[in-house]
């Protein structure tokens, strides 16, 4: 694919998908309430939930462009195209059933049943599951965010006195695992005594994870012999990395989304359509260099991480509205956009 194809060309296949799902939303509506009220309604929280899923995922894609930049073209198209799919529909229409079997003691198709035939119940067991999966998600978040930023060959920071302060705690070993697990004790000792062994349990799991797939990617490429297979091995690692990586960023949008509607597969294409923007904004930032050209974007995108990892957690304690958390996620981003353009006017020769 070609560097200088114009930014309107990566929207081609978002507004594709755009129109076919708010076309698939309005059928739906239709099909289930008969009525044309039934159908703006599910037009319109189909577009609500596309738009969140792209607030809350655009940290992601800048993350997800990062590592992209050092994998191979094989297995950068793989994540692009196998990636999509596990992302739309793995994240988006499996994980919420695997969810409800798990939680209500039934098989994937009598979940997909009761999805479809009593909506209601089905949200109800999502939302007990909510505290295990923000622990999960919020440790696996907030060990990425602290990974990046202790760090001590990082050169560049944007918040330079706490960012140089944190490198240097990158020196003691294991520091952001004590630092994770601190949050988590602090966290378990505010909510309910019956809820502390499922949120301790989810929370050493996503610990168990990072740590698994971070030290795969790492110990694929030390075994590699040459050139060749640092990249096809080192790539199936990155590519694990950012798979598990999508399903965290994914668990606030799905739960999300069942404050909006109890229709799964209302859920699945609204979420779907965002997906799928988040896709081509990957692609466009990778191919135009836009990290490079932007010196502290990628900062913004891991302290947006970091403080989704915090609302996650907070998740377990009270609701906080999706707006909200895409709102701090796009806020931080911005700033640190803004501090990007500052920097290149201020430093054109070097930039």
């Amino acid at each position: 694919m070609s560097a200088k194809r114009s930014t309107v060309s990566y929207l081609k296949w978002p507004i594709l998908t755009t129109v076919i799902g708010l076309g698939l939303s309005g059928w739906l509506g239709w099909a289930t309430l008969g009525t044309m009220s039934g159908v703006i309604s599910f037009l319109v929280v189909g577009t609500v939930l596309a738009a969140l899923e792209i607030a809350l995922s655009f940290d992601n894609a800048i993350v997800n462009a990062n590592k992209l930049e050092e994998m191979t073209p094989v297995w950068r198209q793989r994540f692009l195209t196998w990636g999509i799919l596990i992302a739309v529909f793995g994240m988006r229409i499996v994980f919420p059933l695997i969810i409800v079997a798990v939680f209500a003691w039934i098989n994937p198709f009598a979940a997909m049943h009761l999805a479809l035939s009593d909506p209601d119940e089905y949200s109800r067991i999502i939302g007990q599951a909510h505290g295990p999966i923000s622990a999960f998600g919020g440790t696996f978040l907030m060990m990425v965010a602290l990974k990046f930023f202790i760090d001590e060959d990082k050169s560049i920071d944007w918040i330079g006195v706490l960012e140089k302060q944190l490198r240097k705690w990158g020196s003691i070993r294991g520091f952001e695992i004590a630092f994770v697990l601190a949050i988590v004790l602090i966290i378990s000792k505010l909510i309910p005594a019956a809820d502390v062994a499922p949120f301790l349990a989810s929370a050493v799991m996503g610990l168990l994870t990072f740590t698994l797939v971070d030290g795969l990617g790492t110990y694929l490429d030390n075994i590699a012999g040459s050139t060749a297979q640092v990249g096809a091995k080192g790539g199936l690692g990155a590519f694990l990395y950012l798979e598990v990586l999508d399903a965290s960023f994914s668990f606030d949008g799905v739960i999300g989304a069942f404050a909006l509607t109890t229709n799964i597969l209302l859920i699945a294409i609204g979420l779907g359509i965002g997906a799928m923007y988040v896709r081509s904004m990957t692609i466009m930032l990778v191919e135009k260099g836009t990290l490079a050209e932007f010196r502290y974007l990628e900062h913004g995108a891991f302290y947006s991480i970091f403080a989704l990892s915090i609302v996650m957690f907070l998740q377990s304690l009270t609701h906080v509205h999706e707006l909200i958390t895409g709102g701090i996620g796009m806020a931080l981003i911005g700033l640190s956009f803004y501090a990007s353009v500052l920097y290149r006017k201020r430093e054109p020769d070097r930039e």
